[in-house]
């Protein structure tokens, strides 16, 4: 099949398998497993206004029953024949979405449809995938027989987290590492579809001597406790979302028996490395050792937020439809008004891009790569060349701010991707959720060359 069709979830869609059932309105307390079965119904019914009832409002504008109709009379057939049966399905969780996949013979071949559910149960995406389950498996490089995991909290009173400490196992006293998350609600091993490069990380360190705590995003743990009070939500910033829960991680890894609290780092990916300036200003008292930015941003979020979405349209120019264009634009209007926010709209409960006003405002005028400089400690600012969330813009940035320092190191490397698995060729979405991989070995063998330097 040599195009995909995801509308709406624009994360990277998985497969799931179908299950032929009546098109008839069913009872409205329904599993995410029934409601998929019912969509297939109603595509191989030709019910296609009724294919739409589970859709949340983003798939409703992106994917209507027009394109409905269009995709699954005309150009499923041509490229995969009629479909004939439904033949198993599955379900999987990945933060806060859920994925049902229904396996679906067709005449030429059999492929997942895997539906895409939010927690209030609307489909937020749809897409044929490739039959079968993706499924993590431990990098080669990792030797579970030299560390050992314990459980730990991260903080304390009302917004202490679940992590997870990987030391290594042989006596002596070692080098810690904290691992600081990318946006979103991320779980300790960033999981993405078949993929936990955060885990990668742990156990690649932690087999080379070095320990490493990872822990649950506050965004993840207490979603539902912040969206329950919107004077909470609307205060939110990347303080509190990021940067107070980093510091506690570390202090914790400080006081931790067999760590060295003299040679503790903080690794950032993604958000993470964008605020890893921050977090080293604000964690000056605890005298860290030094900081490591994976796919580090430095140009503002918002746009950047935008440029992403042009770039997945642009892998397909001529299936971007009007409706296509018009969102587009929406969003290119919203990072407008992002910039055109003042501070007495600090309280405001609008939304702007899945964050409320306090969250840009406190982004804003913010430069990365300026605050950088005022950071003494040594630095270590890695980029994948196939990267296009961050991309090697940022890490020219980087250089540009910090070149002339002896104790930062840049690396790039060309065959990465934003979660520094190997790949080839032009990127998409699918590849971090469709494909299985690892943090390259090379990646884990310079940051552990590079911290046990210092």
């Amino acid at each position: 099949m040599t195009k995909r069709f995801f509308p709406a979830f624009m994360t990277v869609l998985i497969l799931a398998p179908f299950v032929f059932t009546s098109c008839a309105k069913s009872p409205d307390r329904q599993t995410d497993l029934a409601k998929a079965r019912r969509f297939l119904a109603c595509l191989e019914a030709g019910d296609f206004e009724r294919a739409v009832r589970d859709f949340d409002e983003t798939m409703l504008k992106v994917s209507g029953p027009e394109k409905l109709a269009t995709f699954w009379k005309k150009q499923l057939p041509n490229e995969l024949g009629a479909f004939k049966k439904e033949t198993g399905s599955r379900q999987e969780k990945s933060g806060n979405y859920e994925f049902i996949y229904l396996t679906c013979e067709f005449e030429k071949k059999a492929l997942d449809l895997r539906v895409v559910f939010d927690m209030g149960g609307r489909i937020a995406g749809f897409q044929l995938v490739p039959a079968g389950p993706v499924k993590y498996a431990p990098p080669a490089y990792a030797d579970p027989s030299a560390f050992e995991e314990t459980e730990v909290r991260v903080g304390a009173g009302e917004w202490k987290l679940p992590g997870t400490l990987t030391k290594p196992k042989w006596p002596g006293s070692f080098p810690g590492l904290v691992l600081v998350h990318g946006s979103g609600p991320n779980d300790r091993d960033e999981t993405l579809g078949p993929n936990k490069p955060f885990k990668d990380l742990a156990w690649g360190l932690a087999s080379r001597g070095i320990a490493v705590i990872r822990y649950d995003k506050r965004s993840k743990v207490y979603r539902e406790k912040i969206i329950a009070d919107p004077k909470v939500e609307a205060s939110m910033t990347v303080k509190d979302e990021t940067i107070d829960d980093a510091l506690a991680a570390a202090a914790l890894l400080q006081k931790t028996p067999e760590i060295d609290a003299s040679r503790v780092f903080i690794l950032g990916h993604s958000l993470g490395g964008y605020l890893m300036p921050r977090i080293a200003v604000a964690a000056k008292p605890l005298g860290i050792a030094g900081f490591i930015m994976m796919a580090g941003l430095t140009r503002p979020l918002a746009d950047t937020m935008l440029r992403q979405m042009n770039y997945i349209y642009g892998l397909n120019p001529g299936a971007v439809t009007e409706e296509d264009t018009k969102k587009l634009e929406r969003i290119g209007e919203t990072v407008e008004k992002i910039k055109a926010l003042k501070d007495a709209d600090r309280s405001s409960t609008v939304r702007l891009l899945g964050a409320m006003p306090a969250y840009w405002l406190d982004l804003r005028g913010y430069d990365p790569t300026e605050l950088a400089r005022s950071v003494g400690k040594p630095m270590l600012i890695l980029q994948g060349g196939r990267d296009y969330q961050v991309t090697t813009a940022d890490l020219e940035n980087w250089k540009k701010s910090l070149g002339t320092r002896t104790n930062v190191e840049f690396h790039l490397y060309p065959q990465l991707n934003h979660f520094f698995f190997e790949g080839q060729g032009p990127i998409t979405p699918d590849e971090y959720m469709l494909v299985h991989g690892s943090v390259a070995p090379y990646v884990i063998d310079d940051i552990a060359a590079w911290i046990k330097k210092y």
